[in-house]
């Protein structure tokens, strides 16, 4: 069952690595600072390094500062995973923008409720937790409408061929948008399996070993260096057409965001915090340069992922019960009929 979860696990840092390094890259794809492909490799090699040099806060608030170990089991963890990637796998078929982070914790908190009950929960996790995957996308909307702002008040009378320092200045922006998202993203599939670990009594307290930290690292710059075109696509034409400007403006504001939740321990959304930072930044220079329904159609799936994660990992649980049950009622009825 450990071995189960860690694979699962390790599949899910994929995915995130997959989804997030497409987020990343839209602005910067879109605004042809940098040929596609180059960029995600630089991309995936910042996803690799990053996790070595940043704590493990991230990991302990989304698990043990979520749940109550002495009250869950290995198979909770396994069922949440079952739940997340499922949901990821659904969701990247459907072409659905949904986020690796929020359906690891719908998974947790459905998988806790179902098989625990409410008083596993810790409250005042819960609340550390969900607050900020709520608010950092907020927060970047507005971050990203005063970056542009400044900008635009300050180079107002500027050349045309501005532009060209802006496309290299993206490259940086990039490379530190994907070392604040490692140092959040990796951290979560790292929790996970440490936290597995200390349930099936491999570790007495929760640390994550360096190979759990090499094995997420390395997967989830794998999954950075395929990249989702389709998301490159919905955030770099469908919001609306990104200039440099924009990309950089949406980058600034997404990294400083993103590397301030790490340093407090919590977890974010990368691409729901991207994806609103370009939204604010469109909105500073029109209100209606932004495909409003277009955005309206990619909260609508961020509210939808955590409720389906819980609901899913309730189903998994009620499934797996139910066939145990039955097994149980075979067990006896079949030596029932039998005997004479």
């Amino acid at each position: 069952m450990l071995l189960f979860l860690i694979a699962l696990t390790l599949v899910n840092a994929f995915f995130n690595g997959y989804r997030d390094s497409s987020s990343i890259l839209a602005g910067v794809i879109a605004s042809h600072a940098m040929r596609p492909r180059r960029a995600l490799y630089l991309v995936a090699a910042v996803d690799l390094i990053a996790p070595l040099a940043v704590g493990s806060a991230v990991a302990r608030s989304i698990t043990t500062g979520l749940v109550k170990t002495s009250s869950i089991t290995l198979n909770t963890i396994v069922i949440a995973m079952i739940a997340a990637v499922g949901w990821n796998l659904f969701s990247w078929w459907r072409g659905i923008p949904s986020s690796s982070t929020h359906s690891l914790i719908g998974g947790l908190l459905g998988a806790t409720l179902i098989t625990s009950g409410p008083q596993a929960i810790l409250t005042n996790g819960l609340l550390f937790v969900i607050l900020p995957l709520f608010l950092a996308p907020v927060l970047g909307l507005v971050l990203g409408f005063f970056v542009m702002s400044f900008l635009l008040s300050t180079l107002s009378n500027a050349h045309p061929r501005v532009n060209t320092l802006f496309r290299r200045l993206q490259i940086v922006t990039m490379l530190t948008l994907a070392l604040s998202n490692s140092s959040n993203d990796a951290q979560k599939s790292m929790g996970v399996i440490a936290l597995g670990l200390v349930l099936a009594g491999k570790l007495t307290s929760f640390t994550v070993p360096i190979w759990v930290l090499l094995a997420c690292s390395i997967t989830l710059a794998l999954g950075a260096s395929r990249g989702d075109w389709r998301q490159i696509k919905n955030l770099g034409g469908r919001i609306y057409r990104i200039r440099p400007l924009n990309a950089l403006a949406s980058q600034a504001a997404s990294s400083v965001l993103i590397l301030a939740a790490s340093a407090f321990g919590m977890p974010v959304s990368t691409p729901h915090v991207i994806s609103t930072a370009l939204m604010g930044a469109g909105a500073s220079e029109r209100i209606n340069k932004v495909r409003w329904h277009v955005a309206g159609e990619m909260v609508t799936t961020w509210a939808v992922t955590i409720p389906a994660t819980m609901v899913i990992a309730a189903l998994i649980f009620m499934s797996v019960t139910g066939l145990r049950e039955l097994g149980s009622i075979f067990n006896w009825l079949i030596p029932t009929v039998v005997s004479p």
